[in-house]
């Protein structure tokens, strides 16, 4: 069923789910999904809303138009949605394949409503799995010496596939900050620990080294600065002395690959509202 999503934040205040619901309703919006929090400590309300497209007299662009003026009214951070245009998703690796290999499985098993674009890599070791698929794949090395020709491709890639948003599944290089703000919350990264805990490189030899119990997975946003952009979705496994740092890597992996999925898929449905450095997801 095709629907459009009403994605909210604004400062909080009385009359906010009523105004909009009045609108809605006064155009005969059928609402299936409805979706309101209201943060107390930054005084600040979010909002989602999934309205069924044909219970409306009219297309989104003409939805768009008459929301603006309440949009207005109360200083919004908004966005419509139409569920019939699919997001076009890069996604990037190198050479471990467990991420992307999942995610393309989830793409042809109609799992994540998208469309990939292509993949792109620092490495060729992927290629055939990928253009098994059908979907391009773009090896662009990286020289350690010199990165910023290799990021400008990348760049240009991304562009060139008007991509809506760019996941890092296990693409173990450091994007360039002018890239992380030109695409600010539309890059999305698995990093293979439960941050903000071992940040960086080898978080599992890191967590081993602690003898901790718990070992995880956290999917956020990229930023500038290493590791500390918004979070999306984090899970975890229970580890013991025992287990040895080839074990933590293999647990990890299947925490790192639903992770990511949940991630991404939260993502592409609009259910991830960014205020600050923080998320409400939906």
């Amino acid at each position: 069923m095709r629907t459009f999503r009403l994605v909210i934040s604004c400062p909080d205040r009385v009359g906010i789910v009523a105004k909009v619901s009045n609108f809605l309703a006064s155009h005969n919006g059928w609402i299936t999904e409805a979706s309101h929090h209201s943060d107390n400590q930054v005084g600040w309300f979010f909002m989602r809303h999934e309205i069924r497209a044909d219970s409306l007299p009219f297309g989104i662009e003409e939805l768009r138009e008459k929301f603006a003026p309440i949009a207005e009214e109360f200083s919004m951070d908004w966005r419509i949605t139409d569920t019939e245009q699919k997001k076009r998703v890069v996604l990037m690796a190198s050479r471990e394949s467990h991420c992307l290999a999942d995610l393309l499985h989830r793409w042809h098993s109609d799992e994540l409503d998208c469309e990939i674009a292509c993949v792109i890599s620092n490495h060729d070791d992927l290629r055939s799995m990928v253009e098994w698929h059908g979907i391009p794949y773009y090896h662009v090395p990286v020289n350690p010496q010199d990165k910023q020709p290799a990021f400008d491709e990348v760049s240009r890639l991304v562009k060139q596939h008007d991509a809506e948003v760019v996941v890092l599944a296990r693409y173990m290089q450091i994007l360039p900050p002018d890239m992380c703000r030109e695409y600010a919350h539309k890059v999305i990264n698995i990093h293979h620990s439960f941050l903000p805990s071992f940040v960086g490189a080898k978080p599992y030899h890191q967590a081993s080294l602690r003898g901790v119990k718990l070992i995880g997975a956290t999917c956020h946003y990229v930023t500038e600065e290493l590791d500390a952009g918004p979070i999306i979705e984090q899970d975890v496994v229970r580890v013991s002395h025992s287990d040895s740092i080839e074990d933590m890597v293999r647990f990890g992996r299947d925490v790192e690959k639903m992770v990511l999925a949940r991630g991404l898929r939260y993502h592409l449905e609009d259910r991830v509202l960014v205020h600050g450095n923080k998320t409400v997801v939906f």
